[in-house]
């Protein structure tokens, strides 16, 4: 992507994150800085480097750069965190913060910085000297339980390094490319240690086990959530669900479905009255984005559980809903027959003429791609009569165009020329030059 659109500032993120997550911190913060050359106020692009400077210990300045993203987005909760995380990460390293002075300067440059530091660490890691070797002895005597909660999975590494060191063979022993296998090995369990070292700073092991345990009050008073808080969550929720979807995040939106489908389902009828109209809503959700995201077989079978739904609740808008959704997954699967006989299914339910309008119409183009011209020309002409009554321009000029396109394949060609005439009149009149080309 960025061979073909160099320099564009969402793909830099995208790599500098790639690069956070396989630990390469320097290449991380190079794409994070460049994102921010040609707009120093783009939000991702001040989270992400603040993120690779936190996690390489840079705990201030990390702090400025979140300060700087929450000034600019203060709605943005991910800013906050990052605050929160880095002030807790100075405490932890040096005391209170109110000894601490920041200087936020527009001119922070920190590549340069840490190459020399990287630098240094792998002179370090290459040529430790005796005076580091005993350093490292008496290390490795602190408490092995203390290290396993430090390092977690990387316990066992550091655990099969330290047994490598037993073996004055293999220590004495060297690379193709001349280095000894004992720095290497004492490299590694350096650079473990640093790692340990690394997150008693971010995050002490007591402070582990008290957010363990205020994880867990949290757990249990969710389980415990009053009705006002319940209707909260689902109302946040739907929000949050239609704004990823019209956000142009279809898979976002269908996840954060998914979650709260299974939260509500865990629900009893009585914390919930209207479960079942509830559980409607969000498979239909889970439908639209599946439908955004080209999964049509998956799409089809959410409406049907949202169809089900409405129909053991007897709640005929959300019935109506369904039988929508359900047609344009047919059109869209090609299968034009099942679309007609579900949008069909549908007609008596709809409610205003712009809704009958767009039904007709949707079901006469579905006609035409069976080319049953004859079908698809009454059809035409009811969405036409349906636009009419409602007086919205931009339907009947699609009406129309359908209509002719009918009289076309019927060889009705006189009529079919009117009917141009009139749809290019139409056009016109809302200044669709698209529509205005097609038809000439």
């Amino acid at each position: 992507a960025l061979k073909l659109k160099a320099g564009d500032k969402n793909c830099l993120v995208a790599r500098s994150k790639c690069y956070l997550k396989l630990g390469d911190t320097k290449n991380s913060l190079k794409d994070a800085e460049a994102s921010l050359q040609s707009d120093k106020t783009f939000s991702k692009g001040l989270y992400q480097k603040a993120e690779t400077l936190y996690t390489m210990g840079d705990f201030e300045f990390a702090l400025v750069f979140f300060h700087r993203g929450s000034r600019l987005r203060p709605e943005l909760e991910s800013f906050r965190l990052g605050i929160e995380k880095s002030q807790e990460a100075i405490v932890n390293c040096i005391g209170s913060p109110s000894t601490i002075k920041l200087e936020n300067r527009d001119d922070l440059c920190f590549i340069s910085r840490q190459a020399e530091s990287n630098k240094a660490n792998q002179k370090l890691q290459l040529k430790l000297a005796k005076d580091q070797r005993c350093a490292w002895r008496r290390k490795c005597m602190r408490n092995p339980k203390t290290d396993r909660q430090l390092l977690g999975e990387l316990y066992d590494d550091k655990a099969y390094l330290e047994k490598l060191l037993k073996d004055k063979d293999l220590m004495e022993s060297s690379t193709k490319e001349g280095i000894k296998v004992s720095e290497l090995v004492l490299g590694g369990i350096s650079y473990l240690d640093a790692r340990g070292d690394f997150w008693q700073q971010q995050k002490p092991i007591y402070a582990r086990l008290k957010e363990r345990k205020l994880r867990k009050q949290k757990w249990m008073r969710d389980k415990k959530q009053k009705p006002a808080d319940i209707g909260r969550y689902i109302v946040k929720s739907m929000e949050d669900i239609n704004m990823l979807l019209t956000g142009d995040a279809p898979e976002e939106s269908c996840k954060k479905a998914e979650r709260v489908l299974k939260t509500v389902q865990g629900w009893s009828d009585s914390e919930v009255p209207n479960k079942n109209e509830l559980i409607g809503n969000l498979y239909s959700c889970i439908g639209n984005a599946q439908l955004e995201m080209g999964r049509l077989q998956a799409a089809l079978q959410s409406h049907k559980m949202d169809l089900e739904c409405a129909r053991q609740s007897d709640l005929p808008d959300a019935v109506s809903r369904a039988l929508d959704n359900m047609g344009r997954v047919y059109a869209r699967m090609g299968k034009f027959q099942q679309a007609i006989d579900t949008w069909e299914e549908k007609i008596p339910m709809a409610k205003s003429s712009l809704e009958k309008t767009w039904l007709f119409h949707e079901i006469g183009q579905c006609y035409m791609e069976l080319n049953k011209a004859e079908e698809a020309e009454n059809y035409g002409q009811k969405s036409l009569k349906s636009a009419d009554e409602e007086g919205d321009v931009e339907w009947q000029l699609h009406a129309t165009v359908l209509v002719a396109q009918a009289q076309v394949k019927l060889r009705s060609y006189q009529s079919a020329i009117l009917n141009f005439e009139k749809a290019l009149e139409k056009a016109k009149l809302i200044h669709d030059e698209a529509a205005q080309k097609a038809i000439i």
